[in-house]
């Protein structure tokens, strides 16, 4: 009887150690990571990222290179285990911490991430208004262009919508079911990504 070999699915994490500001990127099983909590430490041993199953969901704990203390997230486990890339993010930056999903999408946002902490990095004790000032201003000017073409729009049908300008990252809100957009302005490739689109899609809140 042949034997049949079904390839279990993977998972790919990454996230920056705070303390050595190295990126840790760990290939897991679904399985193993639904079965029990694991813990994903660094090789400079003073930092780890914790996957936890609580019920139907997975609570996440990681530590941030941008802000220095741990974030908390929870998400489905269906989209902890299914979509291609999630992205959990420091409430006081405005920047990704942290990454799961497909290993190329995943390595891909780990790349950007880099350049985004090697420009914190440089200008230490120099903080200004936006992670990188250029690129947030050119992001605007690409969003005012969409906005311009009628080209921003939201799931649930409405065409009304606020912007907030962050340090790394511009918000957009749905006027009508407060749907949201975050819109990375740090590195040239959010910028490369913004010059590319034709139009911007707030995902509506449903309900």
């Amino acid at each position: 009887m042949d034997r049949i070999m079904i390839e279990e699915k993977k998972r790919t994490l990454a996230y920056f150690c705070p303390e050595c500001r190295q990126p840790v990127i760990a290939e897991l099983s679904a399985f193993s990571l639904a079965a029990a909590s694991t813990e994903i430490p660094c090789p400079c041993g003073k930092s780890k990222l914790k996957i936890e199953p609580v019920g139907d969901h997975v609570k996440v704990t990681v530590p941030c290179v941008f802000c220095g203390h741990d974030h908390t997230a929870a998400c489905s486990m269906d989209a902890f285990f299914h979509q291609k890339a999630l992205a959990f993010s420091c409430h006081a930056s405005g920047l990704d911490c942290c990454y799961v999903g497909e290993e190329d999408l995943v390595f891909r946002s780990t790349r950007r991430l880099e350049e985004a902490v090697d420009k914190l990095d440089s200008e230490r004790g120099e903080r200004g208004a936006f992670l990188n000032e250029v690129i947030m201003q050119e992001v605007l000017s690409e969003l005012k262009g969409i906005a311009q073409r009628g080209g921003v729009t939201c799931s649930c049908g409405c065409k009304e919508w606020k912007l907030k300008v962050g340090y790394s990252a511009v918000h957009l809100t749905c006027a009508q079911c407060g749907g949201t957009l975050r819109v990375p302005a740090a590195t040239a490739d959010d910028l490369d990504d913004i010059c590319c689109k034709d139009g911007l899609l707030i995902h509506g809140r449903k309900g």
